[in-house]
């Protein structure tokens, strides 16, 4: 048999697909009477909703699993078969499947109506799926959850049955440890027990930054101001609320409105922005410019606000305030591509500091979007010929770019794997001209300027809790909170401890001190679990050969170092930015 190769999107489809199949297939073995709804497959996995009257325990899917190892043991061919509507009908009516007899009721009159068969098991299905259930290795079911029927609150709650599966042991097993990693990473247990932000029941979705939290994120931002500073970035603040009319010129009236907060001022209609680029459009606005000017780079910490269903909130992950590292770039059409490349080799700089792989993706024009064809097809033919230039490959995500343009999009991997859409490069030439935007050209006439929406970091929220979890809460010193503690055994040593703290203090680190009476072992471990990033312990040794014993959160123990070759370390470690 060939081996299967996951990399194939299309293979990795079938494969789960067909698992979803022998799952369904294993229940009906076990509970005959459970009716089947809908098992496609899904990122990570598959899952199929039953409506069975017996509640399902962790203890059901270990039996669900035994019985479908038999059915990819017996190595059944799949195969597929067609009914007219009639047929059709009456051989899920006679299986006593409702639901399937709903779905088949709802397909046009025109529809090809498909069944696959594997055993004595047969499913209403359009397919794809594997040659035959042997082809399916290594299988875990996850989870169960409810769910109401086509996601119809209305509905009947049925059980749906969360599992994965891969090529190989090997390879689950790799997924299942990345899982139990994940959950040790988690950006909101890390962010508690470091204390850097906090959510509440009184503001849902709306997170609390803390003094640590505050600390982690300034040094970003103020990272974020070098950088483009560095490449002739001027900084913008545009207001949070904006009239009805500036949404509905820019297309978010008629594109976006389901996702934004409304409110009345002075009886006029108003929008809370959840996006910072009209605001950047009547900055440029605001007078006539030259071609002499161009390119024209407006970068901004804009705060955004976004209407997210409260089953989609996700610590930073998933919010509905947050901050956007948003640039805007007016330039000349011929400036486009070197604007485009110089973006990318920016976003690429960044996430190398803080090293991250990544891979791009070109997202194309969506079904509602405005602009004409030629308009599209000159925009992602621009974006072809950067990426061509930075010989970096990507792939095509068909259908979804932004309403107004195609992007690029950056999905940066972490340290175990997991991949995060962040940076992104949108070239737009729809609000230049809803906004009229103009500039004077060398021939003393108006021409319009095509601009650029770009992020890197994506929001600042998110990006903290990516790296809260790619870093395990164990930072780059730069962006540490706590870079240094400094334990004393008694406190008789403070003396000497509040020597050292003064001096790494003056040499700009971030100092704290732990002087109470209580056992070395104690508050050695309140230390390690809020993740500081040196660990000092002051003893009388220490004390009287004037030295510190050494202990770094990400490497262990140092053992004993003087307090100038310390602080040298560590001021080197922050100048460099090191990772490691």
């Amino acid at each position: 048999m060939a081996k299967i190769n996951f990399e194939d999107e299309d293979m990795k489809l079938r494969y789960r697909h067909t698992t979803s199949h022998i799952m369904a297939q294993a229940i009906k073995h076990i509970w005959p009477d459970a009716k089947l709804a809908i098992g496609p497959a899904i990122d990570n996995g598959f899952y199929y909703d039953i409506d069975m009257e017996h509640k399902l325990s962790d203890q059901d899917l270990m039996t669900i699993q035994k019985e479908m190892k038999k059915i990819i043991k017996a190595n059944y061919p799949l195969e597929r078969f067609e009914l007219p509507r009639a047929e059709a009908l009456k051989l899920m009516e006679d299986a006593g499947e409702p639901y399937k007899v709903e779905l088949i009721n709802d397909l046009p009159e025109d529809a090809v109506i498909s069944f696959y068969k594997q055993g004595d098991f047969t499913d209403l299905c359009a397919g794809p799926h594997m040659d035959s259930t042997g082809q399916i290795k290594a299988v875990k079911l996850m989870s169960v959850a409810g769910a109401y029927w086509r996601g119809d609150e209305h509905n009947k709650m049925l059980q749906r049955i969360y599992g994965t599966c891969f090529p190989s042991q090997e390879e689950l097993d790799e997924y299942i440890n990345m899982l139990e990693e994940a959950k040790k990473r988690d950006h909101r247990k890390i962010g508690k027990e470091m204390d850097l932000f906090m959510l509440t029941e009184e503001g849902q979705g709306f997170p609390f930054f803390l003094p640590n939290g505050m600390i982690l994120r300034n040094e970003l931002e103020n990272f974020w101001r070098q950088e483009h500073r560095k490449r002739g970035y001027e900084e913008i603040k545009t207001p949070l609320i904006l009239n009805e009319q500036l949404w509905r010129t820019s297309g978010h009236w008629d594109h976006y409105k389901d996702n934004m907060y409304f409110t009345k001022i002075d009886d006029g209609d108003y929008a809370i922005k959840p996006m910072n680029c009209p605001g950047s459009m009547l900055v440029y606005r605001r007078k006539m410019w030259s071609y002499r000017d161009f390119p024209i780079r407006m970068g901004e910490l804009g705060q955004v606000h976004r209407h997210e269903l409260s089953g989609a909130l996700h610590g930073l992950m998933r919010v509905r305030t947050f901050t956007q590292d948003d640039a805007h770039i007016f330039m000349l059409p011929e400036q486009v591509k070197d604007e485009i490349v110089g973006v990318a080799r920016f976003i690429d700089d960044v996430y190398s500091m803080f090293g991250f792989k990544y891979h791009i993706e070109l997202s194309t024009r969506p079904e509602d979007s405005m602009g004409t064809d030629e308009e599209w097809e000159t925009a992602e033919n621009a974006l072809r010929e950067a990426m061509e230039v930075l010989g970096v490959p990507y792939v095509v995500n068909e259908g979804d770019g932004a309403f107004y343009g195609p992007k690029l999009d950056f999905h940066l991997e972490d340290s175990i794997g997991r991949t995060w859409q962040c940076g992104t490069i949108q070239l737009d030439m729809q609000m230049p001209q809803r906004f009229d935007l103009t500039y004077v050209g060398s021939d003393n006439e108006k021409h319009r300027p095509i601009m650029i929406h770009r992020v890197i970091f994506g929001s600042i929220e998110r990006f903290i809790g990516i790296l809260t979890e790619h870093f395990a809460g164990k930072f780059p010193l730069w962006l540490a909170p706590v870079q240094v503690n400094l334990l004393t055994v008694t406190d008789k040593f403070e003396g000497y401890a509040s020597e050292v703290a003064e001096k790494c203090a003056a040499a700009g680190l971030r100092v704290k001190t732990d002087f109470r009476n209580e056992k070395i072992g104690y508050k050695l471990r309140e230390a390690r679990n809020a993740r500081d990033s040196y660990i000092c312990v002051i003893g009388e040794k220490e004390e009287e050969a004037g030295t510190l014993s050494v202990r770094s959160i990400k490497t262990g123990d140092l053992g004993v170092m003087s307090v100038d070759d310390f602080i040298a370390k560590l001021v080197n470690e922050i100048a460099t930015k090191a990772v490691e």
